[in-house]
C-alpha cells in the first residue's frame, strides 16, 4: 500500500519537497474514526510513547514515595530540550532516590534548544547525561528501581526486569506484540518496538479513558497525562511542538513526538487518540500532520482549533525574514 502525500513544502508558486505519512485518529473504544495510509505496518514509536514507559514510576508507588508532583511526571514523560530547569530537574529526582548521574546510562550530548547550547559551549568541558533529552525518563526508571529495592545496573537491557515489566505493560495497553523479532535499540540505548501504528493510538485511548484497564493502572495512566498537560514545558521546552501544541489548548490536549516522524496526541475530553508516521522520518511533516489533526477534531472554528490548524499550515522564512514558501497538509488529512 502507498501511503498518501500529507505535507507539501512549497517554494513561490512551486511544490519543492512532499512527504508521505500514515495517520490515524480512534475513539476510547478502539475504533476508527479516520486514517490515512497503512495504519496496520509496524513503527517503532521511539519516544512518543514515554508516557506508557514511565506507568511503573507511579504504579510501584515510587512517584509518591518520592513526592513527585506534575513537574517531574511530565518530566519522566519528556524528551527536553536540555534547558537549564529540565537538567536541574532531573538531578533532583535522583536527589530524592539517594542517586546522581552517574546512575544514568542513557548516554550524553548537548542541549537542542540553541540558547542553552551556546552557553554550555562557553562553560561545559562536555555535557553530562543529564543534558540528555531522556534524562528524566531515565531518572523515573532509577527511582523505580530504588524505591523497590532493586539493583540499577543494567537497567536499559532488555533482559533487565524493570525492561520486562514495561514490555508487559505496552503490549497490555496496545495489544501488540512485543518480542525479540519486534525489537530494536532506542537512542537512549532501552529497547524500542515495533507495533502498528493503530495499536499504538488505541493504546493511548486506553490511557486517556481508562477503558478496560484496572483501577490502578487506569489512575497512574490519567495521572500521568494530566501532569504533561498541567507542565507542558517540562515535556519538551521552549519553542517545541509538544510543548506549544498542548498550550495552544490548556487542559484539553496531550501531545508526544518521537524521534523518526512518529507523533501521538490525545483528547481526554473527547476520549480520541492520535497517532502519525512520516514515512521518511521529518519531524516537520509529523508536527504539520499532528496539529491538522488536532485542530480537525477539537473544531477548526474554535479559537484551538485556529491555533492549531495554523501550525499545520505555515509560512517559511528566510533568514532575512522574507516570505519564501509555506508548510501545509493536504486534502488526504481533510477526511
Amino acid at each position: 500500500m502507498n501511503n498518501p502525500v500529507t505535507v507539501e513544502i512549497t517554494r513561490g508558486n512551486r511544490v519543492e519537497s512532499r512527504h508521505r505519512g500514515m495517520a490515524v485518529v480512534v475513539d476510547g473504544d478502539g475504533a476508527i474514526l479516520f486514517q490515512a495510509g497503512d495504519v496496520e505496518a509496524g513503527v517503532f514509536p521511539r519516544s512518543a510513547c514515554k508516557a506508557m514507559q514511565a506507568l511503573p514510576l507511579v504504579e510501584s508507588g515510587a512517584a509518591d514515595a518520592f513526592g513527585f508532583g506534575n513537574a517531574e511526571l511530565a518530566l519522566a514523560c519528556s524528551s527536553h530540550s536540555g534547558e537549564e530547569a529540565h537538567v536541574a530537574l532531573a538531578a533532583a529526582m535522583l536527589a530524592r532516590a539517594g542517586r546522581d548521574e552517574s546512575a544514568l546510562e542513557c548516554g550524553a550530548h548537548w542541549s537542542s534548544d540553541q540558547k542553552t547550547l551556546i552557553d554550555q559551549a562557553r562553560t561545559l568541558i562536555k555535557p553530562s547525561c543529564l543534558h540528555n533529552n531522556c534524562s528524566g525518563k531515565h531518572s523515573g526508571f532509577v527511582c523505580t528501581l530504588v524505591h523497590q529495592g532493586m539493583a540499577t545496573q543494567g537497567y536499559v537491557e532488555y533482559d533487565h526486569p524493570l525492561q520486562a515489566e514495561i514490555r508487559a505493560t505496552m503490549a497490555s495497553l496496545t495489544g501488540a506484540v512485543l518480542d525479540t523479532d519486534h525489537c530494536g535499540t532506542d537512542g537512549c540505548s532501552i529497547p524500542t518496538y515495533a507495533l502498528p501504528l493503530a495499536s499504538l493510538a488505541r493504546g493511548f485511548a486506553r490511557m486517556a479513558t481508562g477503558g478496560g484497564l484496572e483501577p490502578l493502572r487506569a489512575k497512574a495512566a490519567r495521572r500521568l497525562i494530566d501532569a504533561c498537560m498541567a507542565e507542558p514545558f517540562y515535556v519538551a521546552g521552549t519553542g517545541r511542538a509538544c510543548t506549544k501544541i498542548m498550550q495552544a489548548a490548556p487542559g484539553r490536549i496531550f501531545a508526544k513526538t518521537g524521534a523518526e516522524g512518529v507523533f501521538c496526541a490525545v483528547l481526554p475530553q473527547e476520549g480520541i487518540s492520535i497517532a502519525v508516521k512520516a514515512e521518511d522520518g521529518a519531524t516537520r511533516a509529523a508536527e504539520a500532520m499532528i496539529a491538522a489533526l488536532l485542530g480537525r477534531f477539537l473544531g477548526r472554528e474554535t479559537a484551538s482549533g485556529e491555533a492549531l490548524m495554523a501550525m499545520a499550515n505555515r509560512p517559511m522564512k528566510n533568514w532575512n525574514g522574507r516570505h519564501v514558501g509555506d508548510i501545509r497538509v493536504t486534502e488526504a488529512l481533510a477526511g
